[in-house]
């Protein structure tokens, strides 16, 4: 089963908005990660089609 793009770039946001609260904590390794994983889900949203 495919996600939609939809669930995909949603799923984005909330690691994005994971990684600020990361950020903001000093938890730069995770911070990092989170963004790393946002952008994969951002990339693969338009593919998903």
């Amino acid at each position: 089963m495919t996600k939609k793009p939809e669930e995909w770039f949603k799923q984005a946001a909330y690691d994005l908005k994971t990684a600020e609260v990361m950020l903001e904590n000093k938890r730069f390794i995770y911070a990092v990660f989170m963004c790393h994983l946002a952008i994969e889900k951002a990339l693969k949203g338009p593919l998903s089609i």
